[in-house]
């Protein structure tokens, strides 16, 4: 074992040490149950009789000596560390059953004070979970709530500096992978077993934390901000209360920099301090203030800071766009706070446990509007005067903003307990439509509005419909109302991600909030479905809030499923949004969980660059693979009845406070009667998921074996020791009658028994692949449909067929095969599939000869264009969703294929709009096919048409559908001028990844894209730094790349920068590049001989 390892071994050795020395107890803390009382013992070390700290039963508090200690550099041993050692030390490490022991003990510890905390909660609340009906009750149930529970904040003190020391051993095995090569570092993050995982960041002698100091809470903001939109600055004042966990002689806050700061002011005991010098951290985004004296723990006290920054584009903290409108234009500003960038904008405690209540006011022009959180409680003129009087009231140096004109303050009423990056304000010329819901619980009318910018006001009523639509059920379903008085949306028009769920103020992008008839049924459920998921957030994420980022999937998983799929389908049951979530999000999740670079769903947040791994774990696995697991869960181990009820238990329990997975599975097993954790853990806590592969025993019976499962299909004994536990779930059809069996596998293999033609993983909620017998997918292939197997099963097929063969599972010719079977199917999701995937293959042979890439558009228009000819281009009157949904599959797959019927029809319906404008003769369902095609196999007229649509587009869908095109030119000087129109100021930064995309989906445009980034990195870097932007962008420039040769010149490129703000895109890049082109050495030959054989080459 290294000596890395060892030092945890030290620690357990000392702690048994003091195991053995124990000693009664010789002080219990003030009206403790005897539960907990004799779970503690007084400190003995000299800090932790000094601070008054109490330890779990056994485990001393750290000593200023060991603090010391644990910062030297871990001892070295002779040669390079490789990765297979080091992965042994962390296995055996996890496997050592003292270890565990010892963690198991805090463990109870904690779920005593758990228990502790729910029986005071519910002897003020009620203890049946009685619904909350406003935030007064629950600010008063919270005040008496931690004065009861003083006494436990010593525990949790305790519990973390246990866990510190824990983290620090996981810090020098982390130290000890810096030897390793730089793919290895990219693909290896080392992580050790903790109890509760602690992030830190380690400054350039490893003893900075990223974390805050847990001596300081924040109870109460008071936050004045001036927002002058024509200066494009603001200032503004913070006065916080705060509660004093422990005795300290310094309070430490976030803020960024570029926030400049006042002097401080700090009160205790009704004693103002004179103004303090703050002492900044630049590099770790936090402010210190010493005080020169000592606060006693139970201590308040207030701390006061004025503040300034120019109002940026940088569509972080608080930031500006602009808009026009019948010849008028001018400029607005709204938050983005998620995750880290509420300290961009102001000074505050920025870690989402850390909640407190906000009292804000907003001095803003009198021509324009003042949004937040909750609803105005009062708005009056002020003048400059007043607003220096605002500013200086606490006799800070800072000048104060000089106004001119006319003025208003917006002051708003006082939030419930919130997190800081939930925290909102925008001001602008806004205009708004209404709405409300009465709500099932309380009988409440609960008004909503949603607010743009005045030319996009008519395009907002779909999404105000959906909200007034989708808060009843959510009521419903979690038995839990909507808390706060309003729930507006506002609609920008640049914005970072999809959207954000600031509590009572949603936020996002003209693209998925706006909707008319010309943006498309698909338009139309993105709307919805974005819409709908940030709702679900009100509950899942805003009530109930993780505890720290290793738990963002808690957040992001359940509003996901709740948002996308549960809800929506009570809303709109005819778009059939379950069996379109095995594309949109399982397909995704899968794809990425099977490249090494993955990461768990509870991810471990480590190092020294923690605050960028934040932001890179926003992605398929927090989002898709936690839905995907959670489904599976709900779907075919406990029943979705009794899982909405532990999601109802997991709310009432977690109440405006913080949660963890721990939390959830708890809920759910109290539920179900199910031990959640045993069953889920592994789907959770470990990277990626099995692929079942099955071979005939005889005699009717199958074997079936797991193992984890990886895109290029070398996976490593080390890398494949996890068991999970896989609801087989076995469908068969015997005689016409279809019957499924629960069964479940959780060993390395087993022998079921089969009759008739069978497939496992029935309607594809399993998150796995499976690989059959060649002859048996043969006959599900021929079979499926007219056996009836349901749509999702027909989708699955296809799925793993294909990718199974991109890992060398089988031939990419047997996958093939499958689809040359299911030509005709005429199930929107069955040919979306086989589109993706022929797509795919089409991509990857991108620089094959001519004749073969000729040979597999043939076949794509052989399986698409029969049935995109029947359907026609037009749509009918009476169309069904499903009919919409296949027509513009098949359509859009038979024109990029090439497919002459179908490029005949994009030539007559572009021909108007090239020629005048007019784009009626155009189904807005194939807008972007009509628009790619036109560009792709056309030329310079076609490419100026669609620049006129992108510079006034109709619909935001228009514009996005235009990005698209014009990045699909085949032509290298339209490629050449597409590149430069990018980068030429034009083009808005949330706007990149339309031409990213296209650009690298374009056989003649991806090598120029990569060439771009390149020679333009240092420009991409400066415009999205901190953005989550800059991960995708640099992801979809190097993934569609396909040789060794390619990843190698990669990796050189990156191998001397800094790649800690897009270290798992870049991964994952190169995960994709080296998969692709193992694939293409192994079945090239394959598909060229299947091709032949069918008469295609």
């Amino acid at each position: 074992m290294s000596d890395d390892a060892g030092g945890v071994r030290a620690l357990l050795a000392r702690l048994r040490e003091q195991d053995a020395k124990k000693e009664a107890p010789r002080e219990t803390p003030p009206q403790e149950p005897e539960s907990i009382r004799r779970r503690w013992v007084r400190s003995d070390s000299k800090a932790g009789a000094a601070a008054g700290i109490w330890a779990p039963d056994g485990v001393q508090p750290i000593t200023a000596h060991e603090e010391t200690a644990r910062d030297a550099p871990p001892k070295r041993r002779s040669g390079q560390l490789s990765l297979h050692e080091a992965e042994a030390a962390v296995r055996r490490l996890a496997k050592d059953d003292r270890f565990v022991a010892e963690l198991r003990k805090l463990k109870e510890a904690q779920d005593a004070l758990e228990e502790l905390l729910a029986e005071q909660r519910a002897a003020i609340i009620g203890a049946d979970g009685e619904r909350l009906h406003g935030p007064e009750y629950v600010h008063t149930a919270d005040s008496a709530l931690r004065v009861q529970t003083e006494h436990a904040r010593w525990t949790w003190d305790a519990l973390r500096r246990w866990d510190e020391e824990l983290e620090r051993q996981q810090h020098k095995l982390a130290k000890a992978f810096s030897t390793l090569s730089f793919t290895q570092r990219l693909q290896t993050p080392v992580r050790v077993p903790t109890y509760k995982t602690m992030t830190t960041t380690a400054g350039d002698d490893g003893s900075k934390w990223f974390r805050l100091p847990a001596e300081v809470r924040p109870e109460h903001y008071d936050l004045t901000i001036v927002s002058d939109l024509e200066r494009l600055e603001y200032s503004g004042v913070v006065t916080a209360t705060l509660n004093i966990q422990a005795n300290t002689s310094s309070i430490a806050f976030n803020a960024a920099d570029g926030l400049r700061l006042s002097q401080v002011l700090v009160e205790a005991d009704g004693v103002q301090s004179s103004p303090i010098a703050p002492q900044i951290d630049a590099k770790h985004e936090r402010v210190t203030v010493p005080l020169g004296a000592t606060l006693a723990a139970g201590a308040r006290a207030k701390i006061t800071v004025a503040f300034s920054r120019p109002i940026d584009g940088s569509m972080m903290g608080y930031y500006h766009s602009t808009w026009s409108h019948e010849g008028r234009k001018g400029n607005y500003a709204l938050t983005q706070f998620e995750p880290t960038s509420a300290r961009r904008a102001f000074p505050c405690w920025d870690e989402p446990e850390l909640k407190a209540t906000y009292a804000v006011q907003l001095v803003h022009r009198t021509a324009t509007t003042a949004l937040g959180n909750m609803p105005a409680d009062d708005e009056h003129a002020v003048d400059a005067a007043e607003v220096a009087k605002i500013l200086r009231a606490a006799e800070l140096s800072f000048d104060a903003p000089k106004l001119e004109g006319e003025w208003t303050l917006t002051r708003f009423g006082t939030t419930p307990r919130v997190s800081s990056y939930l925290v909102a304000w925008a001001d602008g010329e806004f205009e708004h439509i209404s709405g409300s819901y009465k709500s099932p619980l309380t009988g409440n009318t609960v008004p909503m509005r949603v607010y743009t910018t005045p030319e996009y006001i008519h395009q907002a009523q779909f999404a105000l419909e959906v909200k007034e639509r989708v808060l009843p059920e959510y009521e419903r379903v979690f038995d839990v109302a909507y808390p706060l008085p309003k729930l507006d949306t506002l609609v920008a028009s640049d914005f970072d991600a999809g959207a954000m769920e600031n509590w009572g103020l949603i936020t996002g992008r003209t693209s998925v909030f706006l909707y008319d008839e010309k943006s498309g049924l698909q338009g139309k459920k993105v709307t919805a479905g974005v819409q709908s998921h940030e709702c679900a957030h009100m509950w899942f994420g805003n009530i109930a809030t993780l505890a720290w980022w290793d738990n963002l999937w808690l957040n992001e998983a359940f509003a996901t499923l709740m948002g996308e799929v549960i809800i929506l389908d009570r809303v709109f049951p005819e778009w059939r949004s379950a069996s379109d979530f095995i594309v949109s999000h399982l397909g995704r999740a899968l794809d990425l969980d099977a490249k090494r670079s993955s990461h768990p769903i509870e991810v471990p947040l480590a190092g020294d660059n923690v605050e960028d791994a934040i932001n890179q774990v926003f992605d398929a696995i927090s989002y898709s693979k936690g839905a995907s697991v959670l489904r599976m869960l709900a779907q075919t181990i406990i029943g979705e009845d009794v899982f909405l009820r532990g999601v109802s238990i997991y709310l009432k329990r977690h109440l405006y406070g913080n949660a963890t997975t721990r939390d959830l599975w708890s809920a759910l097993s109290e539920a179900s009667g199910v031990d959640v954790p045993a069953i889920m853990d592994n789907w959770v806590l470990r990277q990626g998921f099995p692929v079942l592969t099955v071979t005939d025993a005889g005699s009717g019976r199958v074997n079936i074996r797991q193992n984890r499962f990886l895109s290029t299909g070398d996976v490593r004994p080390e890398e494949d020791e996890t068991i999970w536990h896989v609801p087989l779930a076995l469908r068969s059809v015997v005689d016409g009658k279809r019957t499924d069996t629960p069964l479940v596998l959780d060993t390395r293999e087993k022998t079921i028994e089969v009759d008739g033609l069978w497939k496992l993983n029935a309607d594809t909620v399993g998150v796995y692949r499976v690989a059959y017998p060649t002859e048996h997918l043969a006959k599900l292939g021929a079979a499926a449909k007219r056996e009836g197997f349901s749509l999702e099963d027909r989708v699955g097929l296809v799925s793993d067929a294909f990718t199974l063969a991109q890992a060398g599972y089988s031939r990419t010719s047997g996958s093939l095969a499958l689809m040359h079977a299911l030509r005709g199917d005429d199930s929107y999701l069955v040919n979306q599939a086989a589109a993706q995937n022929l797509a795919a293959l089409s991509s990857a042979l991108w620089e094959a000869p001519a004749d073969v890439r000729a040979a597999i558009d043939r076949f794509r228009a052989a399986v698409f264009g029969p049935l995109a000819r029947e359907l026609t281009f037009d749509a009918g009157a009476d169309d069904s969703n499903e009919l919409r949904e296949l027509r513009t599959t098949v359509v859009t797959a038979a024109a990029a294929a090439g497919d002459e019927w179908a490029l005949s029809q994009v030539r007559e319906r572009f021909a108007p709009l090239a020629e005048s404008g007019d784009d009626s003769k155009i189904n807005p369902d194939l807008l972007r096919a009509v628009l790619a095609n036109a560009v792709r196999y056309g030329g310079e007229r076609e490419y100026e048409a669609v620049l006129a649509v992108y510079h006034k587009p109709a619909t935001p869908a228009h514009k996005n559908a235009a990005m698209l095109a014009l990045g699909a030119t085949r032509d290298p000087k339209l490629i050449s001028r597409t590149i430069e129109f990018l980068f030429g100021g034009t083009v808005k930064p949330q706007d990149y990844m339309y031409f990213f995309s296209s650009l690298s989906s374009n056989v003649a445009g991806r090598r120029v894209l990569w060439d771009t980034v390149q020679e333009r990195f240092d420009e991409l870097v400066r415009t999205f730094d901190g953005n989550f932007s800059l991960a995708g962008l640099l992801r979809m420039s190097i993934a569609s790349l396909t040789t060794d040769k390619d990843a190698d010149a990669v990796e050189a490129f990156f191998r001397e920068r800094n790649t800690s703000k897009y270290s798992m895109a870049l991964a994952q890049g190169l995960d994709a590049i080296r998969s692709q082109a193992r694939w293409l050495a192994r079945d090239t030959d394959d598909v060229i001989e299947w091709l032949r054989a069918n008469g295609y080459l």
